[in-house]
């Protein structure tokens, strides 16, 4: 490729709400120009950096046995009311109406109709085990669309659905596509961990979620440095401290404090620390008002509390006015000693050996210290409650965690039947009795690998492609081709001789000064760069750089090769 007939448009500036680094250096590079909130146009770079990506999950997908379709970007409403999803997903399922007031809505996912397509596809057993992907844009309406293409409203996935007789198939296709996943994330040169993760809104029995890591990352993850341990930090564990519960040893005391209200004021007040209070969370239950305790250095997990029985399905904050009508006590200054019997209590492992603690006296302005469990306070049930914190023990009781931040690129589920019994998708078995199917989903984000990999990969100059995501893998510099001829042939010949090769090449025919076009080559972050020039010319050399290298060396064209491959 020519630049002279290429559309680059590399600026210096960038809007002020370009608040990642992944953000500037694609507006910057003019890889992706804004349309509206969360929707941008692929310029022909960004383009074709999405197409390298799109290809690798491509191979890989079909190297994996699955099985390339397309299915419509738009779904009618009636599918998703026999999955209960058409008010259950939230707002952010675009809903539109064609021209006859049919209602339909632009698909964020697409398990309700590959479900459909098998439904009606899928005959017998003996079609089973059988996996079908697509490369797609998909569309959620974010409530706050930000960081570029990393959550922008439209994107482009590979989401792939498998379908199954057993859940041992299911498992076996499972592993297939963790692997296939592993394999694509490495080929394109990203660091990585695969995580446990929370289901969430796709549901299902157990899901990986594949996490690039970068210090920008949205995700907290947990990982031990004892084992291969990792967790997204909504799913990890914190098991039950080791140590029993000390007997009371202080009396209980109500102390007047007036404007103390959060741990950081409490702390201070009695002159201790966060993890000698205990804080209580006061949450809408299926049947009123929920207290979730835990101590004042640890964070409620709303995923866990999510899960409790008494809880309808999510966690939801109560209000003040709910919380002074349930307790006749202002928020911040609520505890477990003299709750009402009809809220339970229901406490952290870490809060639960708690003994002497100070937390709120259930009056406003006032505090306990001298707290016991059982003796001042009940528990209803001890539950895990919170998020994990580094230096907490390994689930499988092997090291200590760490807390990285990651990128989600990947997401791996056992959906199990939930999608198949909604929808009724079934086969005969060897006897003709109808089966449901189990399912599997398997979802990457293509064009957010794309901001995650500069994310990871980045300096003060611009982005560092790994090769195989690069624009192109060498970028041939003229200088001086306006006043010497020569020069600019040697170039025009390199350039030939690297496309024969079939080393993708860009020749920067542009007759910019040096600087500029230097510049912009690190901006765009081509792998490899020579430069021709009439000195090198004489001496039978080239100018060399790698991208990911600070130094220019001289090298031969021998040298060259070599350095190709």
């Amino acid at each position: 490729m020519r630049l002279s007939q290429f559309h680059l448009a590399t600026v210096k500036e960038v809007p002020a709400d370009a608040e990642i680094t992944s953000h500037r250096l694609m507006l910057r590079a003019g890889m992706v120009r804004k349309l509206a909130s969360g929707l941008y146009t692929w310029s022909p770079l960004g383009l074709r950096v999405l197409r390298k990506v799109e290809a690798v999950v491509r191979e890989e997908m079909n190297r994996a046995g699955a099985i390339e379709m397309l299915m419509p970007s738009i779904q009618p409403k009636e599918l998703w009311e026999e999955t209960g999803r058409w008010e259950k997903f939230g707002n952010q399922l675009l809903k539109i109406k064609d021209r006859k007031e049919q209602e339909f809505c632009y698909g964020p996912t697409h398990e309700e109709v590959i479900t459909d397509f098998a439904r009606n596809e899928l005959k017998s057993y003996k079609q089973l085990p059988i996996n079908f992907y697509q490369i797609q844009t998909k569309f959620r309406d974010e409530i706050r669309p930000r960081f570029g293409v990393m959550r922008a409203r439209e994107f482009l996935m590979k989401d792939a659905y498998s379908f199954h007789l057993t859940p041992e198939s299911l498992n076996e296709t499972y592993e297939v596509m963790y692997q296939a996943y592993s394999r694509i994330f490495t080929r394109l040169g990203l660091k990585f961990r695969a995580v446990q993760a929370d289901t969430g809104a796709i549901g299902g029995n157990a899901s990986h979620e594949f996490q690039v890591l970068a210090d920008s990352g949205e995700d907290a993850i947990a990982f031990s440095d004892g084992s291969d341990y990792a967790a997204n930090i909504e799913k990890a564990e914190a098991l039950a401290p080791a140590t029993a519960r000390p007997a009371p040893a202080a009396a209980l005391q109500r102390i007047d404090t007036p404007r103390v209200r959060t741990v950081e004021d409490t702390t201070a007040h009695f002159g201790t620390t966060p993890d000698r209070i205990l804080k209580t969370v006061m949450v809408r239950g299926v049947n009123g008002l929920v207290a979730l305790c835990l101590r004042g250095d640890h964070e409620i997990n709303e995923i866990k509390a999510g899960k409790l029985a008494e809880l309808p399905g999510d966690s939801v904050l109560a209000s003040e006015e709910e919380i002074l009508a349930a307790t006749g006590t202002r928020p911040g200054f609520i505890g477990p000693v003299g709750l009402p019997d009809s809220i339970p209590v229901i406490v952290d492992r870490s809060a639960a050996v708690l003994a002497d603690f100070i937390c709120g006296g259930n009056a406003n302005d006032t505090h306990y210290s001298g707290a016991n469990w059982e003796r001042d306070a009940r528990i209803t049930r001890v539950e895990d409650l919170r998020k994990v914190v580094a230096g907490d023990l390994s689930p499988d009781g092997q090291g200590v965690l760490h807390i990285a931040r990651g990128i989600e690129v990947g997401h791996v589920f056992q959906l199990g039947q939930k999608y198949a019994e909604a929808l009724k998708a079934t086969v005969p078995d060897d006897q003709g009795k109808p089966q449901v199917m189990y399912m599997g989903c398997y979802g990457i984000g293509v064009s957010r690998i794309v901001a995650a990999a500069i994310e990871q990969r980045h300096d003060e100059a611009g982005m560092i492609w790994p090769e195989p995501m690069a624009p192109w893998r060498i970028a041939v510099c003229i200088i001086n081709q306006r006043n010497i001829p020569a020069v600019t042939e040697a170039a025009e010949a390199l350039y030939q001789q690297l496309s024969e090769r079939g080393i993708e090449t860009v020749l920067d025919d542009r007759g910019l000064r040096p600087g500029s076009m230097f510049a912009d080559m690190e901006l765009i972050g081509i792998p490899h760069r020579v430069v021709v020039s009439e000195r090198g010319l004489a001496a039978g050399t080239l100018e060399y750089r790698a991208r990911d290298q600070a130094e220019n060396r001289t090298i031969t064209i021998d040298e060259l090769w070599a350095l190709l491959g």
